[in-house]
């Protein structure tokens, strides 16, 4: 088939692998000038959390606040009517989460999709000889039980999808992280040993080399403005051209963006741009420093080592446009940072912030199939997990665009369906 992908982001990329990895003919349409320039820059960098993630499923992480401490909703002035609705929506969730107390079908079908897709992530890098800015292990670090009880549904969905996972007291979470401050407290930990912190845009860039050795196309700097459905297939409106191009299918990977592109179309996706941001420095030689990565489940911020450098990443803000970024955000990273590893990092030259949009829909899980437009398909909305899951996402739509027996159960993937 001659399948167009928009968007060239890591959902779009690892789409594009896996299309022509099975033959395909696939062209990927990109606004910005190479691969991974927006929200798969520089993300969070852990993977393998499945609904332990931050902001992964409402409930997952206690109940969000709007305006209220490090780690709730900052829904500014500009925040629309839609996007106060889906933060409604999102707490209204994670109450009933809560009151349930057992693992939800969402969190089920997320640990489920995040398990696949750490398969296909390491299959994939194995297949290619991928060597990649990484460390192994992830330690949550959580004050005392009655913070750790939010926790429980989603630990047992995770374990039920094969994941292991232990509880460790403080003093031997120390021993796999020596270089936790010594005068902060904490009472107990989550180890989860088979997650792990990549480099997101690292890997999008090479799999898009290896996109193209298969014959995949990328056209950079070309915005698609439109999409229609016609009888001999998609067509797709390129800006500054005046026909449009015509393909056997297109799959929209483009975040937030997508909105205004399935809008005209009357798909409701429930999605809303939920900002977040990293900052990335490098370490001090001799300092003490994450060997893995740590997620400070009060602030829910995450810190990880990519070789010689740290990442931390957080922060929830609705409504935010353009360059301008939110002080409380970033002053709950550079806390996280103070805390667990203090003097860790040089932040003078060498110190990145990023500011990015993740498409996130109020249930939290991500869009994966067909639109219900003909020949359109959608692999969106993967919040703030897009790096964990885009490989298992693309692998399960090419298997439904193939018409092939899905990975996971036709019940795990109607939770990804869009409504219509």
């Amino acid at each position: 088939m001659k399948i167009a992908i928009v968007g060239a982001g890591v959902a779009g990329v690892t789409t594009a692998y896996e299309l022509a990895r099975h033959g395909h003919a696939v062209t990927v349409f990109e606004r910005r000038a190479s691969a991974a320039e927006e929200t798969s820059f520089a993300p969070g960098a852990v993977r393998g959390l499945g609904p332990l993630a931050p902001w992964a499923l409402p409930g997952s992480m206690g109940v969000p606040r709007a305006l209220g401490s490090s780690a709730s909703v900052q829904a500014g002035r500009a925040s629309s009517l839609a996007e106060l609705r889906w933060l409604w929506q999102w707490q209204g969730a994670a109450r009933k989460a809560l009151r349930s107390g057992e693992p939800t079908p969402a969190m089920r079908a997320l640990a489920q999709l995040s398990q696949w897709s750490q398969h296909c992530y390491l299959d994939t890098t194995e297949a290619l000889g991928l060597e990649l800015e990484h460390s192994r292990g992830a330690l949550l670090l959580l004050r005392d039980d009655r913070t750790a009880a939010p926790l429980r549904q989603a630990v047992q969905a995770l374990r039920n999808a094969g994941a292991p996972l232990h509880e460790l007291d403080a003093a031997a979470a120390r021993k796999l992280e020596p270089g936790l401050a010594e005068n902060t407290d904490f009472a107990l930990a989550l180890h989860l040993p088979q997650a792990e912190a990549g480099n997101c845009r690292q890997y999008s860039v090479l799999l898009r080399q290896a996109a193209q050795r298969l014959g995949a196309e990328f056209a950079f700097q070309t915005e698609i403005t439109a999409i229609r459905s016609a009888s001999s297939g998609t067509k797709l409106q390129v800006r500054g051209e005046a026909e449009p191009r015509r393909f056997d299918a297109a799959v929209l990977c483009s975040g937030a963006d997508a909105l205004s592109l399935l809008a005209p179309l009357g798909v409701r996706t429930g999605m809303v741009a939920l900002w977040g941001y990293s900052l990335t420095a490098p370490l001090r030689e001799g300092a003490p420093a994450p060997q893995g990565s740590v997620l400070d489940v009060a602030r829910q911020v995450s810190l990880a080592r990519l070789g010689q450098r740290i990442r931390v990443s957080g922060g929830a803000e609705l409504g935010g446009t353009g360059e301008a970024q939110h002080p409380k955000a970033l002053h709950a990273l550079y806390e996280a940072l103070d805390i667990w590893f203090p003097g860790s990092v040089r932040r003078g030259a060498g110190l990145q912030i990023w500011r990015g949009a993740r498409a996130i829909r109020a249930g939290g899980l991500p869009l994966l199939g067909a639109s219900g437009v003909p020949g359109l398909w959608l692999n969106l909305a993967h919040g703030d997990s897009g790096w964990s899951l885009a490989s298992g996402c693309a692998r399960l739509l090419v298997q439904q665009l193939g018409g092939r027996e899905s990975a996971l159960s036709p019940a795990e993937m109607a939770h990804f369906a869009p409504t219509s």
